[in-house]
């Protein structure tokens, strides 16, 4: 719980920061970094819970798949001495926009919070 706590912190103070740093990057193709988007999918987490567009086992499942997708990214630094390959970051991507793509249509469907 006191986990949870700290990264609902952590993920509204950056997701105000990256709002501003998205705002000013608009000038710009500035893709997200890996970390960029972990806050920005967690914020959208936090945001469907808040307004009821997610139910309780949406949010589970998503946060499963979260936390094996992070556990996968420590392994492939763990491996590659702490740093990401531009394989790694390549299947991380693609990964991290099928979470995007489930997050959409999990809060985008006609279950609610109940």
């Amino acid at each position: 719980m006191k986990n949870k706590l700290i990264s609902f912190a952590i993920a509204g103070l950056l997701t105000a920061s990256l709002a501003g740093s998205a705002f000013a990057a608009d000038n710009d193709d500035h893709k997200p970094t890996i970390q960029e988007r972990k806050h920005m999918q967690q914020a959208r987490i936090r945001q469907g819970e808040k307004s009821g567009q997610l139910t309780r086992g949406e949010t589970r499942h998503i946060e499963k798949q979260e936390h094996a997708l992070n556990k996968e990214e420590r392994q492939m630094r763990k491996e590659d001495g702490g740093k990401l390959t531009a394989q790694d970051r390549a299947k991380l991507n693609r990964q991290q926009n099928h979470l995007t793509k489930e997050i959409y249509n999990d809060k985008h469907n006609d279950r609610k919070r109940g």
